[in-house]
């Protein structure tokens, strides 16, 4: 036992997993980088008892992953948000989930095409809103939505040279050029529609660059590749050479960044293009802040 712990006060597992190893502070974590900052907030979500949630927030703060910000004086009220630590937990809870779907709730099989558990939580993400979040992009830093209008957010799993050898072989990796320049000759459509287009992948910005460049893309490509927009909205996900990727989804944000439409799986990725310009059309008709 006395060297069992000697050994743990070097090993990074061990001591991850004093922090992270409790199933309540896991989940506060995953809330917290979906957007919720405040405590009713977490509370409602997590369906967790005010005394829990207190302790587990204590333990998260004591430990300098998670930070209170005040937003009220009169009596003091605290948001809670991932500090630079816990912005480096990102990916393990992003990993987590990509095992968890592979391994537990599926069957072990490597694929990017679509699956039943995905889709239930792609298709959840109609009516909620998508936090601000800046990533850097093919044309700078900006946040993953327009400032204005409608957004089409589109996520691929991977463009250009840096693609494993074996990706022709993953179910559904393959097309994500043809998406790509598929959106760039529908753009004046979705432009005389209000909308804007942004794509979105886990490769790095100079990747990104590289391609947009080469098959003159107009509108940004961004970078997720920290996965922050990956937890934010729990996208599905897989892992090819050791790198998450994006599985192929498309979502329709109006301009107050509620979600109004999700295309997943896609398989056609013509008729989900066109289904996009549809759900952007119909949006067009709504005034701004209707439910």
């Amino acid at each position: 036992m006395i060297k069992s712990r000697a050994l743990d006060e070097t090993c990074g597992i061990a001591q991850a997993a004093a922090v992270l190893g409790d199933w309540w502070s896991l989940l506060v974590l995953r809330e917290i980088a979906r957007g919720h900052h405040r405590f009713e907030e977490l509370a409602a979500e997590l369906d967790i008892s005010r005394k829990v949630l207190t302790e587990r927030l204590g333990h998260l703060v004591g430990h300098e992953v998670v930070e209170r910000r005040p937003y009220q004086t009169q009596p003091v009220r605290n948001e809670y948000h991932l500090t630079p630590a816990g912005h480096g937990l990102v990916p393990v809870l992003v990993g987590m989930q990509d095992w968890a779907d592979r391994w537990l709730l599926g069957d072990g099989t490597l694929t990017a095409a679509g699956s039943d558990l995905d889709g239930t939580r792609t298709q959840g993400l109609t009516g909620s809103p998508v936090p601000p979040l800046v990533l850097p992009s093919t044309q700078g830093e900006r946040d993953v939505l327009a400032a204005e209008g409608p957004t089409v957010l589109f996520a691929y799993p991977g463009t250009g040279g840096s693609l494993p050898r074996d990706w022709p072989s993953i179910p559904g990796a393959v097309g994500c050029t043809l998406e790509n320049r598929l959106f760039r000759d529908a753009l004046p459509r979705f432009a005389a529609a209000g909308a804007s287009v942004h794509g979105v992948s886990t490769q790095r910005p100079d990747e990104q660059a590289a391609f947009a460049e080469a098959e003159r893309i107009p509108f940004p490509l961004l970078s997720d590749v920290d996965l922050e927009l990956s937890a934010a909205l729990r996208l599905p996900t897989f892992r090819a050479a050791q790198q998450i990727r994006h599985k192929r989804v498309i979502l329709v944000v109006d301009a107050d960044r509620v979600v109004r439409h999700t295309a997943y799986p896609v398989v056609d990725i013509p008729a989900a293009v066109e289904e996009a310009l549809a759900a952007v059309s119909v949006l067009g008709d709504r005034p701004r802040g209707t439910p």
